[in-house]
């Protein structure tokens, strides 16, 4: 059994498969640091645990995740190799084994872009997906600037960053950015009897297929990660996402005008 170290990240495993469920809905599913870490450490354990076939992540009806604990990310806003998402992002994209997202309500940021380093993703026909990088004066991560103009085209990835509008799960697997859009009281039933047949399947067969599926893109993926660290802890430190970051606790439009 794998247990959570945190109760805002719950674990079960249950017929091969480890489910991975955000848990703290009072924040809408903000991840904090600590859900970062906790996270991180589950999905690597989970990887080298022979009872586990598959890993699935997911949150609440209303909130996959509303994306970072704001207050918490910026307490700590120095990249490094061990900071709490740093790992988490390594955890995850260096998963050998399938790993499949279950998306209700809102996804935002790294709920989206998470999304891009998982091998199914499922989500509900109205859930809301968004990248609002940009609008919080920072740019793209996880490697979402090379993955998603690779998924949906260099102009359709323009208007989802620089916009930075939110869109619906169908729209969300209509461009690719997910497998299949499912109605909400749907979802459960076809994303599970998904997993369960993914979780039968040869699990050496299957971890040498998600290998070779992502081969060509690794160094492609490293180099943008690099690239949007030094871009995000630029952002960070910029009077753009100051004035952002004021502006949403102060529940008030951000004023750009000045920059």
């Amino acid at each position: 059994m794998i247990e959570s170290p945190i109760p805002h990240v719950v674990s079960q495993l249950q017929d091969r498969v480890l489910t991975l469920s955000l848990n703290r809905p009072e924040r809408k599913n903000a991840l904090s640091l600590a859900m970062y870490s906790a996270l991180a450490a589950l999905i690597s354990s989970a990887d080298t645990n022979p009872q586990i076939r598959v890993i699935v992540l997911t949150g609440t009806d209303e909130f996959f995740t509303s994306g970072n604990d704001l207050m918490d990310f910026m307490n700590e806003p120095q990249i490094h190799e061990q900071h709490p998402v740093v790992r988490f992002i390594n955890a995850l994209r260096h998963c050998g084994k399938p790993v499949v997202a279950i998306v209700r309500g809102y996804a935002v940021g790294i709920g989206t872009t998470m999304l891009l380093h998982c091998d199914l993703v499922y989500v509900a026909d109205d859930a809301r997906l968004q990248l609002p990088f940009v609008n919080l004066g920072l740019c793209p991560e996880y490697a979402s600037s090379f993955l998603v103009p690779r998924v949906v085209g260099q102009q359709k990835a323009a208007e989802l960053f620089l916009l930075g509008e939110p869109f619906s799960g169908a729209e969300a697997a209509d461009i690719g950015l997910a497998t299949k859009a499912v109605p909400a009281n749907e979802l459960n039933n076809y994303a599970h009897l998904k997993i369960q047949r993914l979780a039968q399947q040869p699990p050496a067969a299957v971890r040498r297929s998600k290998a070779l599926l992502r081969a060509a893109t690794l160094q492609a993926v490293e180099s943008a990660l690099h690239a949007e660290y030094a871009g995000f802890a630029e952002g960070l430190n910029s009077d753009e996402c100051k004035e952002s970051v004021t502006a949403f606790f102060e529940k008030r439009a951000p004023d750009f005008s000045r920059f």
